[in-house]
Order: structure tokens, then C-alpha cells, then sequence
């Protein structure tokens, strides 16, 4: 798979994520996913992301860098949202807050196999 077919399978992915179009999920995602070292699977994979949406109700993914050397994916992704209560341990309480994710991707025939990702907290404590 060349670059521009990983950049057109990574922005359809995040695309299925901010339509929270659950059911398509599986066109992206490998059914044994890795996240940050442990294997999840499709369904944990889905149920963290369905949390993350209740968590914080106005979530948009939004793609601020796009690095791709087939077969991985290098994004920072953008946020500004309001999460409810406490996130990532942090007592936000319904404050718009503006952070980044940088997140690698590895694929495996068109899918993500695995996923390390790093949230940027220090942004989200120096806002509150």
C-alpha cells in the first residue's frame, strides 16, 4: 500500500470515529488491535472509544499533521472539547480545554494492527 492510499484509509478512519459510525469500525481496525502495548481487540478497542465519546460529548478528531511511511502512520491530532467530570485523572468539570494527541499507527493489510499514543496532559493542566 503506497502513501496516498494510507492517507486516504487514515482520513476515512477518522472520519468513522467523529460520525461515531461504530458498525464500520471493522473496515479499520484489526480484530486482535494493540493500544499501547496491550491487546484490546476490536470490541475493547470500541468500548474505549465509545467512552472517550461519553466522556467528553463534543469530541472531534481533528488532523493537524499526517506522516505516512507505509505500513505506519505518524498524526498529530488536535482537540478542543469540553469533558465531563474528571479526564485523563484531571478534575476538567465541563472546561473547554485544548490539547493534542500524537499517535502512531501500524497497519496490516489495510487495517490498524496496533496503535501507541501519547496525550498531551501538561496542556490540559496549565488550562485549569
Amino acid at each position: 500500500m503506497n502513501e496516498t492510499e494510507l492517507s486516504g484509509i487514515y482520513r476515512a478512519y477518522i472520519a468513522c470515529l467523529n460520525s461515531q459510525d461504530w458498525d464500520s469500525l471493522n473496515r479499520f481496525v484489526d480484530d486482535e488491535v494493540i493500544h499501547n502495548g496491550r491487546q484490546l481487540g476490536i470490541s475493547g478497542y470500541r468500548d474505549m472509544l465509545t467512552r472517550d465519546f461519553e466522556q467528553i460529548p463534543d469530541l472531534h478528531f481533528d488532523i493537524e499533521l499526517l506522516v505516512c511511511d507505509s505500513p505506519h502512520v505518524a498524526s498529530r491530532l488536535a482537540f478542543d472539547c469540553t469533558p465531563k467530570g474528571a479526564f485523563l485523572g484531571l478534575d476538567v468539570n465541563g472546561k473547554r480545554v485544548a490539547f493534542a494527541e500524537n499517535v502512531f499507527y501500524r497497519f496490516q493489510a489495510e487495517k490498524i494492527a496496533e496503535v501507541w499514543s501519547v496525550i498531551d496532559k501538561a496542556a490540559i493542566e496549565a488550562q485549569l
